[in-house]
């Protein structure tokens, strides 16, 4: 994967709580937990637009189908 450099403005707030996130070891280093947050978004917003198409194909999850689902994912997490 090639990486590109680039300047963002975040909250001072969100840059100091990324940068503990960083000494606390959950990041090998800011770069690396901002680009995993970026993806994440993309990846959620790729589910949400897929997740929409088969609402509008299909309709809206059956009540057992969700009541499942939150149950599956509860397990999961």
């Amino acid at each position: 994967m090639t990486a590109a450099k680039v300047a963002i403005t975040i909250p001072a707030d969100v840059l100091e709580a990324a940068k503990k996130e960083v000494e606390a070891g959950h990041a090998t280093s800011l770069s690396a937990l901002v680009s995993e947050a970026v993806d994440e978004k993309l990846r959620r917003n790729e589910l949400a637009e897929l997740l929409d198409a088969l609402e509008a194909k299909h309709g809206p999850p059956a009540k057992s189908a969700r009541a499942w689902a939150k149950k599956v994912l509860a397990r999961s997490s």
